[in-house]
């Protein structure tokens, strides 16, 4: 439900985070055995927009367990950092790195919020600065991300976002043909749920979750105002999980059956530093 933002909702969400982790290092949402073994979990978009990232340095906001981190590294990034809030997630990720003997020079894991990346990070700036797959619902403040994001980006490199679109979050879960929310809510979302995407049936103690919306508008002035120059805002009829009930999978991503009229389900923005 809508709210004006608690007080602990930084710790809320860490703790939430913190518990899930190790559940989907185990769990069958982001196959760790099949990625160890080869799997690629960035999709055919991201690739061909972000381009050849070989001899790059890359850093990745809010990179959870590393995977989606370390596919940059096996596409030929020259050096890849992943920060997260979340310690246990972390420890997965650097796990994760050294089993693909990408620990050292080639990849490195810092916990951290991520507006305290510029403080946080090995480094003061990268190439390719990387985020998104709902990674700023969890930020009640878009334009402070923007400016710690854009403060990263090195020279002649860029911000890239995939990130899923705040259309949905307004729509009915079952079909997702309804307008049920407000769009334009800037209250925070503070909701009870068991359980986690990322390993169907686990039993989970910490549920609560605060999140906000981010109207496309806020976060493309957001990007625009740190002085960053918008090379595209591309929106996408895919999402990365089974968002509404009816929603049918191909080729590990899903959309709206065939021949229902279809709405954006992500977006996603480069913007670069001249």
């Amino acid at each position: 439900m809508y709210s004006p933002t608690p007080a602990d909702w930084r710790e809320a969400n860490r703790t939430l985070w913190d518990e899930r982790a190790p559940l989907h290092a185990v769990g069958h949402f982001y196959d760790l055995d099949g990625f160890r073994a080869g799997r690629d979990p960035l999709r055919a978009f991201e690739l061909a927009e972000v381009g050849d990232v070989t001899g790059r340095t890359l850093l990745h906001l809010q990179c959870h367990i590393g995977t989606d981190t370390l596919s940059w590294a096996r596409h030929g990034a020259a050096r890849v950092v992943g920060l997260d809030f979340s310690a246990p997630a972390v420890d997965v990720a650097r796990g994760l790195a050294a089993d693909l003997g990408l620990d050292g020079d080639r990849a490195a894991f810092v916990t951290s919020d991520v507006y305290d990346a510029a403080q946080a990070v090995p480094e003061r700036s990268y190439d390719v600065v990387y985020t998104g797959g709902g990674a700023l619902c969890w930020l009640p403040d878009v334009r402070r991300w923007a400016r710690t994001a854009a403060s990263l980006v090195a020279p002649g490199g860029f911000l890239y976002l995939a990130e899923f679109h705040p259309l949905t979050d307004v729509l009915d879960d079952e079909t997702g043909s309804r307008i049920v929310h407000d769009y334009f809510a800037r209250e925070a979302w503070v909701e009870e749920a068991p359980g986690t995407y990322g390993a169907e049936g686990a039993d989970t103690v910490h549920n609560r979750s605060v999140e906000w919306q981010h109207p496309l508008g806020e976060v493309v002035s957001a990007i625009a105002e740190t002085g960053l120059r918008i090379e595209f805002l591309h929106e996408h009829d895919v999402s990365l999980f089974r968002r509404f009930a009816d929603f049918e999978q191909h080729d590990g991503l899903f959309r709206f059956p065939a021949g229902r009229p279809r709405v954006p389900l992500m977006y996603s923005i480069k913007a670069t530093r001249v």
